[in-house]
């Protein structure tokens, strides 16, 4: 008679009860490391913000005594032609911006994820407009747009091109979204570089078995699987160039008259020209505003390329 199996289980032996994930117990001590973040975020950020939206029922100036108000800044924002020309041109120029961004900086990162030479070098020139100032951009091309590029048009007999573009209300918008664009298509460049690694090299050389030509690989192959970091770009670009303030000061300062004013720079001009309550609600409509286009690029980011839960 042989001996019972060291490797069979003893009778009446209980398994350990399975812990779900969302009942395991947190140790404090990540709490701990936790509360700085959270109560300089907290002083830095969150309190400033209710104050602030606070204000926004009254008004305050920025200093002395103030009276309550209720909504009467909100319904005066909808009545305001300067602040809705504002929005306008801000969410005109960011739809503008995001296409023509999403669209060089595509095609630059299939470029240089081809077998092409030097292309080592040629990423590393082409992120370099990506960790220079914005201000200092904008200065540098406000010479170029004044000087230069008159100068190059009236020696062409090009009358459009004769004159500053930044002085034409009609075209001035056209340089801030050139400026934008060259300072923020090396970020945009650099995810698309990386989306695009990550498809393997087998199902091109099976496409190519298949007959499968390089325009019929690039519609049904490369464009499906980036299509979540199409979608990244597309939503983080948005929501940056809502926020279009430094380039703009430096380049137009809003002119000419309020043509390529955004919305940043009225917030802040209000600060600072004693409209600070009428602009803390202008900001408020406009944190609501960023608000839902993060829950919109969460929910369209989610499952996406890795993306999301």
């Amino acid at each position: 008679m042989s001996a019972p199996s060291s490797a069979a289980p003893a009778r009446g032996r209980r398994r350990a009860p399975v812990t779900p994930r969302s009942r395991r117990r947190v140790d404090p001590v990540f709490y701990l490391f936790l509360l700085p973040s959270l109560a300089l975020f907290t002083v830095a950020i969150t309190v400033p913000a209710v104050i602030g939206f606070a204000y926004s029922f009254t008004n305050s100036i920025g200093f002395g005594d103030f009276e309550w108000i209720g909504v009467r800044n909100y319904i005066a924002l909808f009545r305001d032609e300067g602040i809705l020309s504002a929005y306008a041109f801000t969410l005109g120029f960011a739809l503008v911006t995001v296409i023509v961004v999403n669209a060089i900086a595509y095609l630059l990162a299939l470029a240089l994820t081809s077998s092409i030479r030097f292309k080592t070098a040629l990423r590393t020139i082409y992120v370099i407009p990506m960790v220079i100032s914005g201000i200092i951009i904008a200065y540098v091309f406000q010479f170029l747009f004044s000087n230069s590029l008159p100068a190059i048009g009236q020696a062409m007999g090009i009358e459009t091109l004769s004159t500053s573009i930044l002085a034409n209300p009609d075209l001035a918008w056209l340089s801030v979204v050139f400026v934008t664009a060259w300072q923020a298509i090396p970020g945009t460049m650099l995810i698309y570089i990386a989306g695009l690694l990550t498809i393997p090299g087998e199902v091109y050389e099976a496409a190519a078995i298949d007959g499968a030509g390089s325009t019929r690989r690039l519609w049904n192959i490369t464009l499906p699987l980036t299509a979540g970091y199409i979608v990244i770009n597309t939503i983080l670009g948005f929501k940056g160039f809502l926020n279009a303030y430094d380039i703009i000061v430096g380049l137009t300062n809003g002119g000419p008259g309020v043509s390529t004013r955004s919305i940043a720079m009225a917030i802040f001009n209000g600060f600072s020209g004693g409209d600070y309550a009428y602009q803390m609600a202008n900001a408020a409509i406009f944190f609501l505003i960023t608000v839902v286009i993060a829950l919109l690029q969460l929910r369209l980011t989610r499952g996406k390329a890795g993306f999301g839960s």
